[in-house]
């Protein structure tokens, strides 16, 4: 197949030009840096792309209400600030003089940040100022991405209550909530990497036993994340891409890139154990495991791809920055690992750890599988019916609080007490009685001077106000426009359950109740609306989406490993593993159990989100694994035929790979999950889990089980599927015809022959391509 042949061929074309490749490389990385300087470009605005009733409302709004004449009404952020004082009140002149001050300094900055706003003593308005008098806001009106300026309004704020103490200052508003949760994502994002890169080069240090050995998986994931960060720099220009984006890709870049690059340097050491030479050595890696990598890259790269059919700019940021550096991640390892391996040489053994000799002094020639691995192999294939049904029924035991799952964003609630925004949030909760400046709103269509449509609006108005949900209502009416706005004040966080089912009792029973008999059309928009409307376009795609990604990677499997069987199985652990992460996270964050122990945020809601995310990108990474370990076994059963010998060969190989690997991805993923924000921890910590449960109970004993109770069975392909391409992934790593081993004895169970030397020209097995 030209498209194998040229995976092989690539790697080993690089070997042969190594500083070509490194060159090309690093010109590469450097274009990838100057985009991601000047192309940062990147947004934290959410859109969708359906037609939901929340943006249906939105866009009778702006047909409406927009100027014709005025081509661009530029996008604007609200921003409060709160004034409080334990021993004034409003009345003193002192607070008066101070209000005007920080009212003053605020509009000084100038009508490229701040474009209005308004305080207590410009109106007397009694909403401005809270109950005992202590505390009054100032609403302000502040430019389009007014979270790149309000470290300004803060300096400002910072510096009046400094130089009085009587005073203390809050800040809370869109432009502080995105400034304050970017930044908390960002330190997020370094704590990910730090602990991941540390752990990693713990695990690769112990895997390899040789530091320089270690340290190439890691160059290679930081390789990946600065080739993708500079297409997203690049993509930015050309669409909007939500700031989340790069959180993902570096979480992404480092998982796979070290993952992709630990199968390939431990192969290439594994064959010059063998006594291969070094271009030898590197050709039937370049057969065997750049195949198998590029394989799986492709099937993480189609789950991801299922991210991109939802109708949510999110998600199509986040499966984008995935599928990047993935990609860059494949690449890498056919391209630029290969060239390092040659310069290196043997070399890539230098720097031995303490424990290395003795760890191979006791690795038999023969490859015996002993020790844990040897253990392991022998309970699972000797019991695996009492195997699979144990870790199985484990797994829908971890499955069911699923079943309980509240969905929805966990918003402030989600956050830490001490981010200055939700500081300011809980002060004018606590002491004005509302919430986020951001009302149901409901847009009424008809004749709004009509006498049905205004006794309906009266109608609901009572009903809103006979609900303790909201803490107000008004009416804004544009008669002459046909069109009238109800905006209705949320009395808590506009993200709760509890506001939510506020507004699903406005579209389900107040509305009907009120403008059932009348021609007026009534529709709801807002922050927690548009959160209604999502939570269900997810319900209606997710099917779409779990059978687009489950049908294009039993292809995938199908073609990799010519069977029907192992891409069904597969897929069946896969969804076992991703069903009991699911059931932890709801254990975890929204029953609590466990929570404070990990540090955790307990919230009623998981990120409506996450399901999707996690499938995504769970069943994508798991299915490097399943990859890994069935390339190894499917060799050794078409040397051997015989399955049990296959599956033994095929987990003592790469047990300590997948187990390495996992424990890096847990480290990477469970760093994320140290972060402050809610959604970050349950989304680092269902990774985490995911990651470890299949790596574990399903890669090491469900997988091993399955196979040696279907024996022979795992290999079948109908007959009238032959025509299917035969990619050759996992076939033997035997030299050509004219340089072949001597054959090798049948021997006992459990162990592997060792080739015999034979003497040839190195150029001509690259030349030949092998």
């Amino acid at each position: 197949m030209n498209l194998v042949n040229g995976i092989s061929s690539l790697a080993r074309g690089s070997a042969r030009r190594p500083w070509l490749t490194i060159g090309m490389w690093v010109v590469g990385l450097i274009a990838a840096v100057g985009f991601l300087v000047t192309g940062n470009d990147l947004v934290t605005k959410v859109d969708v792309t359906n037609n939901p009733e929340s943006r249906q409302a939105d866009t009778l709004i702006t047909d409406r209400l927009s100027n014709p004449t005025d081509e661009s009404t530029p996008p604007t952020e609200d921003e409060i600030i709160i004034l409080k004082s334990d021993a004034l009140t409003v009345d003193a002149p002192e607070y008066q003089a101070a209000i005007e001050k920080l009212y003053a300094d605020i509009m000084g900055l100038g009508d490229k940040i701040v474009l209005g706003g308004v305080h207590y003593y410009m109106t007397y308005d009694a909403s401005l100022v809270s109950a005992d008098r202590h505390s009054t806001m100032i609403p302000l009106v502040m430019v389009d991405k007014a979270e790149n300026y309000i470290d300004q309004v803060y300096a400002i704020g910072d510096t009046m209550a400094a130089g009085n103490s009587q005073f203390k200052v809050y800040y809370t508003g869109t432009a502080s909530f995105n400034a304050d949760t970017m930044a908390l994502a960002e330190n997020t994002m370094s704590k990910g990497e730090s602990i991941g890169i540390m752990v990693a080069l713990v695990v690769l240090a112990v895997v390899f036993g040789a530091l320089v050995a270690a340290l190439l998986p890691i160059a290679l994931g930081v390789v990946a994340i600065v080739a993708a960060l500079g297409l997203i720099g690049l993509t930015s220009h050309l669409m909007g891409l939500s700031f989340f984006v790069t959180n993902m890709v570096t979480m992404m870049g480092l998982a796979v890139g070290i993952d992709y690059s630990l199968f390939i340097v431990s192969r290439y050491r594994e064959e010059r154990k063998k006594g291969l030479s070094k271009v030898e050595a590197i050709a039937v890696t370049s057969r065997t495991a750049n195949k198998a990598i590029f394989f799986s890259g492709m099937t993480v790269v189609l789950a991801l791809v299922g991210l991109l059919i939802f109708p949510l700019s999110i998600f199509k940021s986040m499966g984008l920055g995935s599928i990047m550096v993935v990609v860059s991640a494949v690449l890498a390892s056919m391209t630029i690992l290969p060239a390092i391996i040659s310069l290196l040489g043997d070399r890539v053994n230098k720097i031995r750890m303490p424990f290395t000799a003795r760890a191979e002094k006791n690795e038999a020639v023969e490859h015996r599988v002993t020790g844990f691995w040897a253990g392991l192999v022998k309970v699972v294939t000797h019991k695996p019916l009492v195997s699979m049904v144990i870790v199985a029924g484990i797994l829908i035991a971890a499955l069911t609080p699923y079943f309980d799952k509240q969905s929805g964003f966990s918003g402030i609630s989600g956050l830490p007490d001490d981010l200055r925004a939700k500081e300011g949030f809980m002060v004018l909760q606590a002491d004005f009685h509302v919430g986020m400046d951001d009302p149901a709103r409901i847009v009424v269509d008809g004749d709004i001077d009509s006498s049905a449509t205004q006794a309906a609006i009266a109608k609901l108005l009572a009903s809103i106000g006979s609900d303790d949900s909201f803490s107000s209502a008004n009416v804004v009416s544009y008669a002459d426009k046909n069109l009238a706005i109800i905006y209705a004040n949320l009395s808590g966080d506009p993200a709760s359950l509890k506001s939510m089912d506020a507004v699903r009792a406005l579209r389900n029973d107040y509305i009907p109740a009120a403008f059932g008999d009348t021609q007026a059309q009534a529709l709801v928009t807002g922050g927690t609306a548009s959160t209604l409307d999502f939570n269900a376009t997810t319900d209606s795609y997710t099917p779409v989406i779990f059978a687009f990604v489950l049908a294009l990677a039993f292809i995938i499997l199908m073609v990799a490993f010519r069977s029907v069987v192992i891409p069904l199985t597969a897929i069946l652990m896969n969804l076992l593993s991703v069903g009991a992460a699911y059931g932890l996270l709801v254990l975890v964050f929204q029953k609590g159990v466990g929570a404070s122990l990990f540090g955790f945020i307990q919230v009623d809601v998981i990120e409506t989100w996450l399901p999707l995310m996690l499938f995504s990108l769970l069943f994508g990474l798991s299915m490097d694994y399943q990859v890994f370990l069935l390339s190894r076994v499917r060799e050794h059963y078409l040397k051997t035929g015989n399955t049990s010998e296959a599956v033994a060969f095929g987990l003592s190989s790469t047990g300590k790979l997948i187990t390495g690997a996992a424990l890096i991805m847990v480290a990477v993923f469970g760093g994320f999950a140290l972060g402050d924000m809610t959604m970050f921890q349950q989304m680092g910590f269902g990774l985490a889990v995911a990651i470890l449960v299949d790596a574990t109970l399903v890669r090491c004993v469900l997988v091993p089980a399955t196979m040696t109770m279907l024996g022979k069975t795992n290999w079948y392909l109908p007959k009238w599927l032959n025509w299917l391409p035969n990619v050759s992934l996992g076939e033997t790593d035997e030299a050509p015809e004219a340089i072949k081993t001597a054959p090798a004895p049948r021997l006992p169970r459990g162990l592997v022959p060792a080739p015999v030397p034979v003497t040839v020209d190195e150029s001509e097995i690259i030349n030949r391509g092998y």
